[in-house]
């Protein structure tokens, strides 16, 4: 991961689950309920018990005044928008429904304060109102626009919904009608019960004039304009490199982040590229021919976040094995995210293709380790066979390329080796901070190293002596959850037995380590039960849905983690019998994120976030002094 794709990651912390439609509802009315107490006076005494029915009579004008809008776009919104070919859900109608509410509230709130502090009077309050009712439809209309990707007129249909009801009320309640002549006497005198009701109404709503609705729809036209102009600006980068629009994404990303849709893989596949990549198992089979265990390793990126593209990979591996399934991390980075979850389907044939060619040994060598400047590698091999695991720690590394892992597996094959399953352990990392992510480059000093590490264990392994093979398995899924930087796999562990030499391969179901934690695990392994181990992940980022740097022993207390895998150790050592082993790989064509796509993606989103608010500061105001002109000179 670059620190560009890292400042991308970063926006989990936006990232939340929309609550349901009746919460964000319920929510709205007592919030109107307080700002009622707040804005309306209807001459309480709190002392009495008159002053309570006062009291509540407030709370009732709030409600009726300020939710009453709120609870028709939080209804409405939804069947109109779907209407005219929109897409937005009930939660999050009405999640934007209160969050429009509460602007409205802030906006006359701040607005009330000034008109007591200063010499401003009443009718700054209500200039204040028309400013936050356009405010809302701006809001509004920028958040349909991008959900429900309508164009500019469409999206104008159901996002002036909660401002026109607040009118609405307005326009009735405050006398208005009296101040307009409408269609002549018979005529007023028929609308007049209807659409004139100031006696029933707060006084504080009766200085409110025609003008104020004129006002009104001069500034929303205003605010409507400078939200087509954002989108414009903001959006022609994206198509012009991308091809796409930076609606598409939001839309996506709000989509999967607020409710778990999978419109995010949508945009993603607009972007992807179509790649072969190698699938290698690594299977081991007991004396009466079931499956114990079994490696399965695509050379694809499981992202790009939560269970988008390829983040389900992990899950869908243990699914469809008979065996334990142990699903590590492949020497791929973010370019080689899946697009979608169905490209996981291409990858799980490919791993069929390969178990039907699998060809299987009672033979393995102990286990080498190698190390060339910061890289290690542990390789061990199963007849003509290996399998290799490769670390920099204590160092920090995140992912490998794609172009790194093949040519350190091609440098191990030529010692002598068949085929080989090469592991990126991704078992030390500092996080996000910084600059340098520890990403390991082609050409760099690093990737010379781990090559250079592959063909030593391919030569020590090749002249290597052999024997029979014995093999124990173990698992827990643990009481830890996600947020704790352990997705649903848990913790796995297998230990191989050759002439005598014992290791263990401990896998982590998580998105790498915390430094320092990944020697404390090997350490307590070696200095107890096994001669030999090694820790990996699986690089899920179900955990990065929570947040975006959640490693493994970032949330979690590191003892109870070595509790946990020195039990499971001692679980498969217990577990060990007998096996056989076989190792294949077969080809998958799929559609992957592509070359550069992902540092083209994360620097646009990361522009829209810096840039963005900047532009839209602007943008607001402008509209705000040009409404401003307008209010003068009304």
């Amino acid at each position: 991961m670059t620190t560009t794709q890292s400042d991308l990651a970063g926006l989990s912390r936006f990232i939340f689950t929309a609550p349901n439609w009746y919460s964000s509802l319920a929510f709205a009315l007592v919030v109107a309920a307080m700002a009622g107490v707040a804005a309306f006076d209807s001459g309480r005494d709190p002392a009495t018990w008159r002053g309570l029915l006062f009291l509540g009579k407030d709370a009732w004008e709030g409600i009726f005044f300020i939710g009453l809008p709120t609870v028709v776009a939080s209804l409405g919104t939804t069947g109109v928008d779907r209407l005219v070919g929109g897409k937005l859900t009930p939660n999050r109608s009405s999640l934007l429904a209160l969050a429009c509410e509460l602007i409205v509230v802030v906006i006359v709130t701040g607005a009330g304060i000034v008109a007591v502090l200063t010499p401003l009077d009443q009718t700054f309050v209500y200039d204040a109102l028309v400013i936050a009712l356009a405010s809302i439809f701006a809001f509004r209309l920028l958040v349909v626009m991008a959900v429900s990707r309508s164009s500019l007129p469409i999206a104008a249909i159901p996002a002036s919904i909660q401002t026109l009801a607040s009118a609405l009320l307005l326009f009735v309640y405050s006398g208005t009608l009296r101040f307009l002549e409408v269609g002549g006497t018979l005529l007023q005198a028929y609308l007049m019960p209807y659409l004139a009701r100031a006696e029933q109404a707060p006084p504080e709503l009766l200085i409110i004039g025609a003008d104020h609705f004129v006002l009104l729809g001069v500034t929303c036209l205003i605010y409507a304009g400078g939200v087509y102009t954002f989108v414009r600006v903001v959006d022609r980068p994206w198509r012009q490199s991308l091809g796409v629009s930076m609606l598409d994404f939001i839309r996506g990303f709000v989509g999967h982040v607020a409710e778990g849709s999978r419109e995010l893989e949508d945009f993603f596949e607009k972007l992807g590229e179509e790649a072969v990549v190698p699938v290698t198992v690594l299977s081991f089979r007991r004396e009466d021919g079931t499956q114990k265990a079994e490696f399965v390793l695509p050379m694809i990126h499981p992202g790009p976040m939560g269970e988008i593209g390829g983040g389900h990979f992990p899950i869908r591996v243990a699914a469809r094995t008979d065996g334990l399934a142990f699903p590590p991390h492949a020497t791929a980075g973010h370019d080689f995210n899946l697009v979608t979850e169905r490209e996981v389907d291409a990858i799980l044939e490919a791993a069929d293709a390969a178990e039907e060619r699998l060809e299987y040994t009672a033979e393995a060598t102990r286990s080498v380790r190698t190390q060339s400047g910061e890289a290690k590698i542990l390789g061990q091999a199963f007849g003509d066979d290996a399998l290799l695991v490769s670390t920099y720690a204590p160092g920090f590394a995140d992912d490998v390329e794609f172009g790194v892992g093949r040519s350190a597996a091609t440098e191990a094959r030529t010692a002598g080796l068949d085929d080989v399953l090469l592991v990126d352990a991704h078992n030390s990392n500092d996080g996000l901070q910084g600059d340098d992510l520890g990403h390991v480059t082609p050409g760099s000093r690093r990737a010379l190293d781990m090559i250079r590490a592959a063909g030593e264990a391919g030569e020590a392994l090749t002249e290597a002596e052999r024997g029979p093979l014995r093999l124990g398995t173990a698992w827990d899924r643990t009481e830890w959850e996600p947020r704790d930087g352990i997705g649903p796999l848990g913790i796995r562990v297998g230990v191989t037995d050759v002439l005598g030499q014992t290791t263990a391969y401990v896998l982590v179901d998580g998105n790498n380590m915390v430094p320092g934690l990944r020697e404390r695990v090997v350490s307590t392994m070696t200095d107890g039960p096994v001669d030999v181990a090694e820790v990996m992940t699986t690089d899920t980022h179900v955990v990065n849905t929570v947040e975006a740097d959640n490693q493994v022993g970032a949330a979690i207390d590191h003892d109870e983690l070595l509790a946990v895998i020195r039990r499971l150790v001692d679980e498969a050592l217990a577990d060990r019998e007998p096996v056989t082993a076989a190792l294949a790989t077969e080809q998958a064509e799929v559609t992957v994120f592509g070359n550069d796509r992902t540092e083209t993606l994360a620097s646009h989103a990361n522009a829209v976030v810096s840039m963005g608010g900047a532009l839209a500061a602007a943008v607001t105001f402008a509209a705000m002094a040009v409404s401003v002109f307008v209010f003068l000179f009304a």
